[in-house]
């Protein structure tokens, strides 16, 4: 498919260890469908929804798009985290205008923070095994 019979914008969100891949449609009513399910089922906290429909509510444009995501990988929180940033960066490709205000909210971050490889010796990352004096 070239870039004239494309009917969406893509954007890509990492977060962890959890990879999104989002689409806007432009044209639609709003709906959000997550791994093909409605966003309230795949993400029944309330925050997370929250956190997913950030960059559509601060730039005005809820109703806007028809969203599809596919998101594999990591915990709940850190696929909230990488469809929030796919879906900003696919609202950027689609009027750079909102790069300023996404950009202001920490939108456009990829948060670089991932779990820490554990070592050897140890029972954890950091943790040591309990010293014994005797």
């Amino acid at each position: 498919m070239s870039d004239s019979q494309k009917t969406y914008i893509e954007g890509i969100g990492r977060r962890k260890e959890a990879i999104a891949r989002v689409r806007l449609h432009h044209g639609g009513s709003g709906k959000i469908l997550v791994n093909e399910k409605e966003l309230k089922a795949y993400f029944p906290v309330a925050l997370m929804q929250e956190t997913v429909m950030n960059p559509l509510t601060k730039t005005d444009t809820a109703n806007v798009f028809d969203i599809t995501v596919h998101v594999n990988g990591g915990g709940m929180n850190g696929q909230a985290d990488a469809v929030r940033l796919g879906v900003s960066r696919a609202l950027v490709e689609f009027n750079p205008e909102l790069r300023t205000t996404l950009k202001k909210l920490g939108y456009l971050k990829r948060d670089a923070r991932v779990r820490e490889r554990k070592k050897f010796g140890f029972k954890s990352a950091r943790r040591a095994p309990q010293f014994s004096k005797r």
